[in-house]
């Protein structure tokens, strides 16, 4: 059973224990995210200063010898899979991936192959391995959700980028196809997010006990009878957030079995897309911006 010894930094001071040792393991390529860091501490595989803690959310005062007791090696790594991709930009440190609906993101238990991870690796075989299991991937799109998602080609390229996504400063643009026709141009939905007191798999706006602030700036491009084009901004990254939002004021996004109506006939899919995203490059730091067409098939609903 491998054990690893960490030491907490000055800077460390302050910082929960999962989130501190979720970055220390990362920076050792540990392959250990912060789930799988909250169930070693919750099983009492983790000691901090010779004592085994259990609860995640205490205070580290920095300086302190981490002991993590992993209980078995991190299994091999996702294999390359021939799956098309449409590149938008790539260079020595990032790509831009325009995701088609339906495509998953990273392996999961259940879902080992023919994600996105499949297809980098095949298209360009070196990429982040900040976590091992998820080579490259900075941020996420839900399965049905299309659209652009940036890709870190290295180590140094995927924690500048997950400063940003962390400090919320990524600009991030998406379209969707909602029901109804909305009353405002412009408005913002400021309603915390939290997940589902009945509904474990599902969140909810407004009603769960540990809902997490949560704002979202939407405007209105086209109005159609019975559906609304609209332009969303996220200023925060809450799981499903544009969805939990459009749902809670009325507009749930079409083809959201989950949050919203059923599958209409015009469209199979989730209404949402990513359509642009800009942020620092991590080597030029300069801004970069990049953009992808709204589909054909959202134009069509209305």
């Amino acid at each position: 059973m491998p054990k690893y010894t960490l030491s907490a930094g000055e800077d460390d001071a302050g910082k929960r224990l999962d989130a501190a040792l979720t970055s220390l393991a990362q920076s050792l390529l540990l392959g250990l995210s912060r789930v799988s860091v909250q169930k070693l501490i919750s099983e009492g595989k983790v000691i901090v200063d010779g004592a085994a803690v259990s609860k995640a959310h205490i205070r580290l005062k920095g300086g302190e010898r981490i002991i993590i007791d992993v209980e078995e090696k991190i299994e091999c790594g996702p294999s390359a899979e021939e799956i098309p991709l449409d590149v938008v930009y790539d260079d020595a440190d990032i790509a831009i991936i325009n995701k088609p609906s339906g495509l998953v993101v990273h392996p999961a238990p259940g879902n080992r192959e023919h994600t996105l991870v499949n297809a980098l690796l095949n298209r360009f075989g070196n990429l982040s391995s900040v976590d091992p299991q998820r080579p490259g991937i900075v941020h996420r799109l839900d399965k049905e959700t299309s659209g652009l998602l940036v890709v870190a080609k290295n180590n140094n390229a995927h924690r500048k980028l997950a400063k940003q996504f962390e400090a919320h400063s990524i600009k991030r643009i998406y379209v969707a196809v909602v029901s109804g026709v909305t009353g405002f141009d412009e408005d913002i939905i400021e309603v915390p997010i939290g997940r589902h007191p009945l509904k474990r798999e599902d969140m909810a706006a407004g009603v769960a006990k540990n809902a997490r602030y949560a704002r979202t700036l939407y405007r209105t491009l086209k109005r159609g009878n019975n559906a609304t084009l609209l332009q969303l901004e996220p200023f925060t990254g809450r799981t499903h957030q544009l969805r939990v939002h459009l749902a809670f004021i009325g507009h749930p996004i079409l083809g959201d079995a989950r949050y919203g109506k059923a599958p209409r006939g015009e469209i199979s899919r989730l209404a949402l897309h990513a359509k642009s995203i800009g942020f620092i490059h991590p080597t030029s730091n300069k801004f970069v911006e990049f953009s992808s067409e709204i589909p054909a098939e959202f134009l069509k609903l209305l």
